[in-house]
């Protein structure tokens, strides 16, 4: 196969009648959860540390919650299941800056996924870069979108996502199966970004993870990076 060349259609993906059908079950896989970390609990737009909250959009907790996981290995855990990565985002700039490791931990099982985090600006550069492969998840509403240097993964229907949902719920599987055929096209490329669409869920983004590996301990790639919106300028302290 041409290696530039569009990737071709998936060859079992289905078709949008499969869209009613719940997926085939996936066993979740991931790393072991690490040991010596801080662990840091999302709940909307507040992060719990131990007996400590903060408001990261928030200067001054945003400060504070920097002194704390200042060069610290970091676990992110979801308390509310309805948190949203744009919620978060000042809070992963947080980490990205100044944690030394961050995981993120998955809501239906004891594993995690160490992640290097982006901002959109970051996310361009590595875009720029000359590699092959670029592999990219762009975790949608309707499903994921598979892009790589040299084009998207067409999916079952030319104008959706290269895996669609399907029963109204992500297709692990079939997300899994995908990574692992690119995998084997592009060998060299050792690194993915997820990029989500801001209003997904955070468990959804860690579930999605999951689908970068192919067995307990087994990813797919040495390097998973997660894109997450821009915050804002923090307000100052007593702004509302």
């Amino acid at each position: 196969m041409d290696p530039d060349s569009p990737p071709p259609a998936p060859a079992d993906a289905g078709t949008w009648a499969d869209a009613t059908v719940t997926p085939v079950s996936a066993p979740v896989w991931g790393e072991p959860l690490p040991d010596d970390v801080l662990r840091l609990e999302l709940s909307g737009d507040q992060v719990r540390l131990g007996a400590e909250t903060f408001t990261p959009a928030r200067a001054r907790d945003a400060a504070r919650l920097a002194e704390r996981v200042r060069g610290k290995d970091v676990l992110v855990a979801v308390e509310d299941a309805d948190t949203f990565l744009a919620q978060v985002s000042d809070a992963l700039a947080v980490l990205r800056a100044q944690a030394a490791e961050v995981w993120l931990q998955h809501p239906d099982a004891p594993v995690a996924y160490r992640l290097v985090l982006r901002d959109e600006q970051g996310f361009r550069a590595w875009l720029e870069e000359v590699a092959p492969g670029k592999l990219r998840i762009i975790q949608r509403a309707d499903g994921f979108e598979l892009s790589t240097s040299v084009g998207k993964l067409p999916g079952p229907d030319r104008n959706g996502p290269s895996v669609p949902v399907r029963g109204g719920r992500q297709d692990i599987a079939t997300l899994r199966r995908e990574l692992a055929r690119l995998k084997t096209r592009f060998t060299t490329s050792d690194d993915l970004c997820l990029v989500p669409s801001f209003g997904t869920e955070v468990g959804q983004v860690a579930r999605a993870l999951g689908g970068t590996y192919v067995a307990p301990e087994e990813g797919l790639f040495d390097t998973l990076c997660l894109v997450y919106p821009t915050p804002r300028s923090a307000p100052d302290a007593g702004s509302p």
